[in-house]
């Protein structure tokens, strides 16, 4: 590998996030595990070998991973995300902003899309996955479902169509991705109760441990 990914990682942060997790928890609580997850699946990305840097879509204001590696540059970029319009125009927000920046550094490997809610991600099943993408044009892996996508891939110089929502595989799939093979924690999206659980099951971040304790949920 001769360059990094541009991750973009669009987080919703509102009060009305995660709604789908059900009323057991309040929209408070809810909205806090939605950014503890966000935090968890960054920390992941800026850990992965394969990551050059990672744009953090949202108006959400929260402590965002750095750099560990001493004299890096910066590793997280937020990206305001302002008047909200959807998942897809967000990504495109990311997308631009990634590209932007390319333009003026080092060669990549390409612009990806992670979503945000993937609490139990490895960083060595990121990599695995971004390193079958340099081998292709466009990639996506399916969620744990098989008809959500939790990343989407293009190598450099060509454009990332983002078709984010319901049946995205299939959408990304007509347009001409790969599908590309992931480990169970790059597929382990969450929205409902049950995937909560089995990605309790993999293993969550601390951020996502932290807002689960019995004492209190927080971001």
């Amino acid at each position: 590998m001769t360059a990094g990914w541009s991750l973009v990682v669009p987080v919703k942060g509102t009060i009305d996030a995660k709604s789908r997790l059900g009323d057991a928890l309040s929209a408070q609580e809810r909205s806090s595990l939605a950014l503890a997850f966000a935090h968890d699946t960054v920390v992941a990305a800026v850990a992965s070998a394969r990551v050059a840097r990672v744009y953090v879509v949202t108006d959400a204001e929260i402590d965002w991973p750095a750099s560990t590696t001493a004299g890096a540059a910066e590793t997280v970029v937020v990206v305001p995300e302002g008047e909200r319009r959807g998942l897809n125009a967000a990504i495109e927000l990311g997308i631009r902003a990634a590209g932007r920046s390319l333009g003026s550094s080092a060669p990549a490997a390409g612009i990806a899309v992670l979503l945000g809610d993937l609490p139990a991600l490895r960083s060595e099943d990121l990599d695995a996955a971004l390193a079958s993408a340099e081998n292709i044009d466009r990639g996506f892996v399916p969620d744990a479902e098989g008809t959500g996508t939790t990343l989407l891939t293009a190598r450099a110089g060509l454009p990332l169509e983002p078709r984010f929502g319901e049946n995205s595989a299939a959408a990304h799939a007509a347009l001409g991705h790969v599908r590309l093979d992931a480990g169970t924690s790059l597929r382990r999206d969450v929205d409902v109760p049950a995937a909560l659980e089995e990605a309790m099951r993999l293993g969550v971040g601390e951020r996502t441990r932290a807002a689960l304790s019995p004492q209190r949920i927080r971001s």
